[in-house]
């Protein structure tokens, strides 16, 4: 299945495998207490590796002053070749690095102040080609030394191990964090968004369904993953719509895995349908939140059952028309808003099935309402136009990258309520949530620890709130890890809520270039929803494009992901409107005064269309219907028969054909038809056809007579001889 957030991936940074590390012909001075922490790259550095070195020490990262440690080295050789034994050595530098900006520069280029001294070394056993070995170094209490709180470089170099590929030997060189603390983390709150994306449709489908909720499936993966943790999830509606509108038909799997969602205890709250950016269409004037037109056309009747007492069914809700949605116009007036669906039943035939309502199925059972996770460029603007699509206010999510340094994860901008991720620690969390291999898994999760360190000692008494990325290829194993090293049992949204707000003001620069995108959207489902009047149900084909629209929008898509689905956006509208046409024709030969003639119509819908079809003769010698209606059946051509009269003998006429809706509604391009004209053909014809029968007939009585003279002068001789021969016989 194609993720929401391909982009992010299960291992995004490929591990930092060594972040800084590099690759040098000969390692020197590597014991040097006072060697700097950056080498010389050599040409198979710009070649790539085939072997990586994984160092973390602690757990997660992290020591008590005073304590002993393992340091756990990971060697992974992804060549095709064994990797022979070598030497690696495990130095630590005593300055701490105190900033963010240190952090990352340590371990993105290997660089930090001060001098490395070593704790240990040990030799590496042998690895098999595409495999990868683990080596275990004991540090004593004594190594580390009286080493105060803080964040300390810690790096770990293989040395003298090559492969048959090689010419000599090889050093790598891999870096991390150790983080010696002697507080307890802040309480933290960890969201935990649960997303899932088809691959080409408006829902899940029932396969993709069964994939995502399979013992291995990347949803089954957030549930077991969460489980036991106080995490806050935030819940795309569209996966229980997905589950539900398939009724008992759903696959087992799906209905039990929304069962389990709906039974932990973990506080949630639910993201748009689709996961739609409310950034988006705030920026892009809508005055309401998108929202599907309707669910009913993803309702499959066999998974429900029918009504034993005759009652009154409820259905699924009517929306607006497309015309409806709260866009600009045009003519530059202002937007209207989209009404609100109702959630009053409709009466349906007392034999029908119970059919439920939208709300019914993109129902999130106990979520907080009120809570938009939105992208995080917004500006002030964006805040009051959040109030208005949410009754009663909205509490926005923001990242700190956009709300600028404001401690803590409750914030009040301009009177608005924000909560506020902490951006450094939300990114490093969120990559070891992705990554599937333990040991790359431990660097990130140091990484997480050592930022965290450092905004306890800033803050030490002040929440933290983290917000993990959009992404919706995470194992089990991963996410359960992440979550649970900074999990604080009982600390949730509502202990958020409750923290007083720090006045804060925002700092991103909002995305235009989204919201001109959305906009155009819009306007191509105006058009779309004027030509889907030839259906009989026109929801059947605007609500899969309402939800294809909200999708295009996604928060987690990158700039990449966001033109590719507005791209596949606009592609499938077009061909939609190309889908009903008539084909080019050739001459038409009229060779009587009155005929059908038969015109195509291609239809390549997967459902039945009704058309009106338009001709118009470029002179009046011929006389023709002017309008035929019919009706083409999905996934055919069909002829169109037209009755015409011819009002002279000969000649050329263009004919030209155009279709539009019952409501008259243009459909497809017009097409030009030339028919010669042949009529006096037909006179000439029957005439010809008259002489021959005469002639036929004249010479069919002519050689009857000629024969009958032929049979008459037969007798005649026949009588004659035979009085011949009487005569002589009596005269002999």
């Amino acid at each position: 299945m194609t993720a929401t957030t391909p982009e992010n991936g299960l291992r995004t940074r490929l591990h930092r495998l060594a972040r800084g590390s590099v690759i040098s012909a000969i390692v020197l001075g590597l014991a040097g207490a006072g060697a700097p922490g950056a080498f010389a790259a050599t040409d198979a550095e710009s070649e790539g590796s085939s072997v990586d070195l994984l160092l973390s020490a602690g757990v997660r990262g992290t020591v008590a002053p005073g304590t002993a440690t393992t340091a756990s080295i990971t060697v992974q050789n992804d060549s095709r070749s064994e990797l022979s034994s070598g030497r690696v050595t495990v130095e630590l530098n005593r300055t701490p690095l105190t900033d963010e900006a240190a952090i990352t520069t340590w371990l993105d280029e290997a660089d930090a102040t001060g001098g490395f001294e070593q704790l240990g070394s040990d030799t590496t056993a042998p690895v098999d080609a595409e495999a990868s070995a683990t080596t275990s170094l004991f540090l004593p209490p004594e190594v580390l030394g009286d080493l105060a709180p803080g964040v300390y470089p810690l790096r770990a170099t293989l040395s003298g191990a090559q492969t048959d590929a090689q010419d000599d030997a090889r050093s790598v060189t891999s870096t991390t964090v150790l983080v010696v603390t002697a507080a307890a983390n802040p309480p933290i709150a960890v969201m935990v968004p649960v997303t899932a994306t088809p691959d080409g449709g408006a829902l899940l489908t029932a396969d993709e369904l069964s994939a995502l909720t399979a013992p291995d499936g990347a949803l089954t993966a957030v549930v077991d993953g969460v489980r036991g943790t106080s995490a806050i999830l935030a819940i795309d509606p569209a996966i229980p719509a997905a589950i539900r509108v398939l009724g008992s038909s759903a696959p087992e799997s799906a209905r039990e895995w929304l069962r389990l969602l709906d039974a932990l205890p973990n506080e949630r709250f639910a993201l748009q349908f689709g996961d739609a950016d409310a950034t988006t269409q705030a920026q892009a004037g809508l005055s309401a939140l998108l929202q599907p037109t309707t669910l009913a056309p993803f309702l499959s009747s066999s998974g429900f059952t029918e009504p034993a007492d005759g009652t009154p069914t409820p259905t699924a809700t009517p929306a607006p028309t497309p015309a409806s949605v709260p866009s600009e116009g045009s003519d530059g007036t202002e937007p209207t808003a989209e009404p609100e669906p109702s959630d009053e039943p409709t009466p349906q035939p007392t034999d029908g099935p119970v059919l439920p309502r939208d709300a019914e199925l993109t129902a999130i059972e106990g979520a907080t309402p009120g809570i938009l996770w939105p992208r995080s460029d917004v500006s002030a603007a964006d805040l009051e136009v959040f109030s208005t699509f949410v009754s009663g206010g909205a509490v926005t999510v923001l990242s700190s990258s956009s709300v600028g340094d404001v401690p803590g994860a409750h914030a009040d901008v301009n009177g608005r309520g924000v909560l506020v991720t902490d951006a450094a620690v939300s990114t490093a969390l969120s990559q070891a949530a992705s990554e599937d291999d333990t040991a790359a898994r431990q660097q990130r999760l140091a990484e997480a620890s050592a930022l965290l360190s450092l905004s306890s000692q800033s803050n030490p008494s002040t929440p933290l709130l983290i917000g993990l990325d959009r992404d919706e290829t995470r194992t089990a194993e991963a996410l359960g890890e992440a979550v649970a090293s900074v999990d604080s049992p009982g600390f949730g949204l509502a202990e958020v809520l409750a923290v007083p707000a720090t006045s804060a003001t925002l700092s991103a620069e909002p995305d235009q270039a989204r919201a001109t995108a959305l906009q155009r959207m819009l306007d191509s489902e105006v058009v779309l929803g004027e030509f889907a009047s030839i259906l009989d149900d026109s929801q059947l084909l605007l609500s899969p494009k309402r939800i294809q629209i909200m999708r295009a929008t996604a928060v987690g898509l990158t700039e990449k992901g966001f033109d590719d689905a507005v791209f596949d956006v606009n592609e499938a509208t077009t061909e939609t409107l190309n889908a009903v046409d008539i084909p080019p024709a050739s001459t038409i030969q009229l060779l009587s005064a009155n005929a059908d003639l038969p015109f195509s119509v291609r239809n390549d819908l997967p459902w039945p269309v009704n058309i009106q079809l338009s001709v118009k003769p470029s002179d009046p010698r011929l006389d023709v219907q002017s309008v035929t209606p019919w009706t083409i059946q999905p996934g055919t051509t069909t002829r169109v028969k037209v009755p015409v009269s011819a009002r002279v003998g000969s000649g050329e006429v263009t004919l030209t054909l155009s279709l539009s809706s019952p409501t008259g509604v243009p459909i497809s391009q017009p097409e030009s038809v030339r028919v010669s004209v042949r009529a006096e053909w037909e006179a000439i014809g029957l005439g010809v056809f008259g002489g021959l029968i005469v002639l036929l007939l004249g010479l069919g009585i002519i050689r009857t007579i000629r024969r009958r003279r032929r049979e008459a002068d037969a007798e005649n001789d026949q009588e004659t001889t035979s009085h011949s021969d009487a005569v002589e016989e009596m005269n002999e």
